[in-house]
């Protein structure tokens, strides 16, 4: 089973916000997720934007999950290395 941290689309259309999750890779967007481990507000100030789990996420990181492209430019924003 191939697991990926990923976003998961909320809200209404113009107001989008996202939870960062982890789930399988054959799941789409917005089904069943293993675990969720942070939140992208893209509409809010710049402070308020990005909250997450470091602990989880290095932890599912460690497992094998693999970010996508876009998690992983979030994660490099907060500050977390993803090889």
């Amino acid at each position: 089973m191939s697991v990926k941290i990923r976003l998961k689309r909320f809200g209404t259309k113009m107001r989008p916000f996202y939870r960062i999750v982890v789930m399988d890779s054959r799941v789409p967007r917005d089904g069943v997720c293993l675990a969720e481990i942070g939140l992208y507000h893209p509409i809010e100030k710049a402070e308020k934007q990005i909250v997450i789990d470091e602990v989880a996420v290095k932890d599912w990181l460690a497992k094998g999950a693999l970010p996508t492209d876009t998690v992983r430019g979030l994660l490099n924003k907060k500050g977390i290395q993803v090889k």
